[in-house]
C-alpha cells in the first residue's frame, strides 16, 4: 500500500496507518507491504513488522549525491525494497535500470512500475522482484482495474512470464475492495498496489480487512 502524500499521513499520521497495517497483517495472515513517504521512512522501518518501501529511490550510489534518495539509504532506513517509475513519479528506462541494479546490489526489492503492457514487457529486462502494471487513467478512481481492464493485467502477466517467469506481478489502479483483489489474483497476479482506497478511508482499518478478506 503506497501511502503516497496524502494529508491524511502527514504529522502522525504516517506511523498510524502503518501500524492498522500491521494489526490487520497479524490477525489475518496476509502480507501488508507499505511505502510510506520518505521523510518517515526511517521512523515507520523501525516501528512495524511489515515489510516497508520506499515510494521512489534515484539512480545514485553512495557518496556526492547532495538532494537525491539513494537506494542505500533507503536500505539504512530499515526498508526492504523500493517503488520504481510509479505513474505520478516517472524515470527514463536507463534510470529504471541503473535503480534496479544498484537496489540488487544491496538486496532491496524492486518495483517496478509500467502503465501498459509494451513498458512491462520492456522494464522486465531489467531483472526487478515485481512488474506493477497501473492504467494511470484509472488511478485514484472509482472503478478498478480488475473490472475496467481485465485484459491488460492477464495480457502483462503473459508478457513479463515470457520475458522472466521469476518476476511477479502486481496490478493496481481503483483496487478498493476484497472483490477487486481476488479478481486480480485470478487473473494472474501475486498481489496489488493501492493507496487512496485505504490511505483515504474513513475506517482504514476495516477498508484493509475488506480488501483481504478472500486470501
Amino acid at each position: 500500500m503506497n501511502f503516497k502524500a496524502y494529508c491524511e499521513v502527514e504529522k502522525d499520521g504516517a506511523i498510524a496507518l502503518a501500524k492498522i497495517c500491521e494489526s490487520v497483517s497479524e490477525e489475518t495472515g496476509v502480507t501488508v507491504s507499505i511505502c510510506p513517504p520518505t521523510v518517515d521512512l526511517s521512523y515507520v522501518s523501525r516501528n512495524v513488522s511489515i515489510p516497508v518501501l520506499s515510494q521512489n529511490v534515484d539512480p545514485h550510489a553512495a557518496g556526492s549525491a547532495t538532494g537525491w534518495v539513494t537506494p542505500s539509504m533507503v536500505r539504512g532506513c530499515g526498508a526492504v525494497g523500493t517503488l520504481i517509475n510509479h505513474s505520478e513519479h516517472k524515470v527514463s528506462k536507463k534510470q529504471i535500470e541503473e535503480c534496479v541494479e544498484l537496489s540488487k546490489g544491496i538486496d532491496l526489492t524492486t518495483v517496478v512500475c509500467a502503465d501498459n503492457v509494451q513498458v512491462a514487457a520492456q522494464v522486465a529486462q531489467f531483472r526487478p522482484d515485481f512488474v506493477a502494471v497501473e492504467p494511470p487513467e484509472l488511478i485514484g478512481g472509482n472503478v478498478s482495474v480488475t473490472t475496467a481492464n481485465p485484459l491488460i493485467i492477464e495480457e502483462t502477466v503473459e508478457a513479463v512470464r515470457a520475458v522472466n517467469g521469476s518476476i511477479s506481478v502486481l496490478c493496481g489502479a481503483g483496487v478498493k475492495t476484497g472483490t477487486d483483489v481476488k479478481k486480480a489474483i485470478e487473473l494472474g497476479t501475486s498481489g496489488v498496489l493501492l493507496a487512496s482506497g485505504v490511505v483515504k478511508a474513513k475506517d482504514p482499518r476495516a477498508a484493509l480487512l475488506d480488501l483481504v478478506k478472500y486470501i
